[in-house]
């Protein structure tokens, strides 16, 4: 059967997508369409570039130096320009410090002391998250998914996909994929695809969309991006769409005009979103504590803070999202897992991975049932209730 399949944000946690593909592909499923947020965002991305689960799992077990590869995702920010230096929040921060001496010579001191702590490789860090609202650099990730989209085999073809627009991808795959972003500086829900944004990168678009913000730097849209629904964003900073929804699964269902100018009219497939869902449990692990970076920003109390209320936002319109399509969410285990664990041993990966399968394939068992089918009329309140959280929520934020 055929799917149009939606992809929720959740950092390292994604791993158990591939898991829930395994059993998709096994059960002879294909996709149509494909959504996703964050780490939903790369998976639908390398779906769309032909990427089937076996070779995503061998992906996932890639290894540089006895090291995941994927722990150079929490990157080293690199070294900062004078300029860059001397244009920095921090500087403002100094000269707001009154110390007891002549201006001219409190400012050099200013300097000096930026210019020194800047030298010092770990203390990038703390430049990066002021001036780039980012504690890693995700340049190490930008470079594996440039790998990922130019490696292995496409409809008989070497993918050559790492410097392709959203245009160019959908005419050389045929894939219609979206990816969610949010735009800080207007204020707004990006959904990044052919349509909406033809011109830009394919790997930009998804490095925006995977861009947690307060842990990776965010991205600024670059002139040779083009526009966005023919609004120019040059300038604007873009992180994350979990900001505003990690499960937009409504952008499928919803025959709102102001949706589908933005995602295409709806196909006859069927959607199925995959839901990461840190209530259940992960089969066979004893749920030790998340493997965490020597410093994790994430620990900081006013970080916290912030991620509270982020998270209470966001729930507030996600749970409402699960409640209303209930019947079409599989529920894919993840908890004790950290979003940032991108470095979790083998094991634990595979019991992740593991535990998406069994999800899928339970979910498949129940939908196959007798008497389990949507009717008619819960798939009229299904598109009833997409419209209605549509309308709440999309129309201000993704309307021209």
């Amino acid at each position: 059967m055929k799917y149009d399949l939606v992809f929720e944000g959740g950092g390292a946690k994604g791993m158990v997508f591939v898991g829930a593909l395994q059993e998709f592909e096994r059960r002879g499923n294909t996709h149509g369409r494909l959504l996703g947020t964050s780490a939903g965002a790369i998976t639908a991305a390398l779906v769309a570039a032909g990427y089937g689960a076996a070779e995503m799992e061998s992906a996932l077990a890639a290894q540089q130096n006895g090291v995941s590869v994927f722990s150079d995702f929490l990157g080293l920010p690199a070294p900062f320009a004078k300029k860059d230096l001397h244009d920095n929040d921090l500087v403002t921060l100094l000269e707001n410090i009154r110390l007891p001496l002549p201006r001219r010579a409190e400012a050099g001191i200013d300097l000096a002391l930026v210019d020194w702590l800047a030298k010092q490789p770990t203390d990038r860090h703390f430049f990066s998250f002021v001036q780039y609202g980012g504690w890693y650099s995700a340049d190490n990730f930008l470079a594996w998914l440039e790998v990922r989209l130019s490696s292995g085999i496409f409809q008989g073809k070497t993918r050559t996909f790492a410097g392709t627009t959203l245009a160019e991808f959908h005419a050389l795959t045929g894939s219609d994929l979206s990816v969610v972003a949010a735009d800080t500086s207007g204020n707004t829900m990006l959904v990044l695809n052919h349509r909406t944004a033809p011109d830009c990168p394919l790997a930009w678009a998804v490095r925006m969309s995977m861009s947690i913000p307060l842990l990776w730097q965010e991205v600024v849209w670059q002139p040779a991006w083009g526009k966005y629904r023919g609004q120019d964003l040059t300038g604007h900073s873009i992180v994350d769409g979990g900001l505003l929804s990690c499960f937009p699964i409504e952008l499928f269902i919803s025959n709102l005009k102001d949706v589908t100018d933005v995602m295409g009219d709806k196909g006859a497939d069927p959607v199925l979103g995959l839901l990461i869902d840190e209530s259940l449990p992960v089969a066979g692990t004893e749920q030790p504590a998340a493997q965490r970076p020597a410093f994790d920003i994430a620990e900081l109390h006013t970080v916290r803070r912030l991620k509270g209320l982020l998270d209470t936002a966001i729930s507030a319109h996600d749970k409402m999202v699960e409640e209303a399509y209930e019947k079409i969410v599989v529920h894919l285990p993840a908890r004790g897992y950290g979003t940032t664990e991108f470095n979790m041993t083998d094991q634990r990966r595979d019991l992740l991975v593991a535990a998406g399968s069994l999800a899928m394939g339970a979910f498949l068992d129940r939908a196959a049932t007798p008497g389990q089918a949507l009717e008619a009329d819960e798939t009229e309140r299904i598109a009833h209730n997409a419209d209605r959280l549509a309308s709440r929520w999309l129309p201000r934020m993704i309307a021209a």
